[in-house]
């Protein structure tokens, strides 16, 4: 049985606010769920101690000095203060023990945007991946975080890359794997802006024992204990569900012709929403329960 985290998951769906008025989307200025650094701020934790560290790795950026100084503004916006900005651009790099040590002693680490594909194979089974794993594993508060390209590197199976305008023709995603700090699910990000919803349906449809979360911009899932995923932000998160899955006819049509498949199950994540991964269990935000009944009552 494998066992279960002591710590804490952030996976967002890139685009999140960073304290920028002019970098507002649209979205977000419209929604009633908008908040200031809602998501940024689930990386300290109200019960986190003084010497409470965030680490920022930049590997996934082509740009790794805009991107830390970019998240370094960001924080300090927020008001979030022991940030550092650890820029491993190779193998090599992933093994320098005093880039190992800083991780060692962090209390989170934050994966910036960028390539996933970058991201996995610069830092997979490397001793910077080995620790990070190794800590969220045993240690109670621990947090990894990572958004867009880091959101998407987490998983076991990540989708590396796919034209979202031909999503659902067979063979148009590309899979590899991930930095695997979370099993049996399939992470997609900027979901809705982008239209990803025919690319990672194929690439649940292609692997029916995962879950497919397809984040929203300004959108994230905390996941305690491996499992329990509760949504945060101001966006969607889109939950894809093949448990039930019948007929498809993608394990026979060639390449390029669009896949079929019977009973999907889709579920959609808002603020206060939760969902159990090995379950599959959609859990209602407290304040829906709490005004349906108001409703009901009058």
């Amino acid at each position: 049985m494998q066992e279960v985290p002591k710590g804490k998951l952030l996976i967002i769906g890139g685009a999140e606010d960073v304290g920028d008025p002019e970098k507002l989307s649209e979205a977000q200025e419209e929604s009633r769920n908008f908040r200031n650094f809602e998501v940024l701020q689930e990386l300290l934790p109200p019960d986190a101690k003084a010497d409470h560290r965030i680490e920022v790795i930049t590997t996934a950026s082509e740009e790794p000095h805009e991107m830390g100084k970019k998240y370094q503004k960001a924080f300090e916006r927020a008001n979030i203060s022991n940030v550092g900005i650890i820029h491993i651009g190779n193998r090599e790099e992933a093994k320098v023990p005093a880039t190992v040590k800083r991780i060692e002693k962090a209390s989170a680490v934050f994966f910036s945007g960028g390539d996933q594909f970058r991201l996995s194979t610069i830092l997979g089974c490397s001793q910077v991946a080995d620790v990070i794993n190794r800590k969220y594993i045993q240690e109670p508060g621990f947090i990894v975080g990572g958004t867009s390209a880091g959101a998407m590197a987490m998983s076991a199976i990540m989708i590396y890359g796919g034209d979202s305008s031909k999503g659902l023709l067979k063979g148009t995603v590309k899979i590899s794997s991930g930095l695997g700090l979370i099993d049996h699910c399939i992470i997609d990000t900027h979901f809705i802006n982008r239209g990803r919803f025919g690319r990672l349906a194929e690439a649940v449809i292609m692997n029916p024992s995962c879950i497919g979360l397809g984040l929203g911009e300004d959108t994230a899932l905390v996941i305690h204990n491996g499992n329990d995923a509760e949504c945060r932000g101001s966006g969607m998160v889109v939950v894809i569900d093949c448990k039930g899955l019948g007929h498809s006819n993608i394990a026979y049509v060639e390449e390029g012709t669009p896949v079929s498949a019977e009973n999907l199950t889709v579920h959609l994540l808002t603020k206060g929403n939760g969902f159990t991964l090995k379950e599959r269990k959609f859990i209602p935000a407290k304040k829906d329960i709490d005004l349906e009944e108001s409703i009901r009552s009058h």
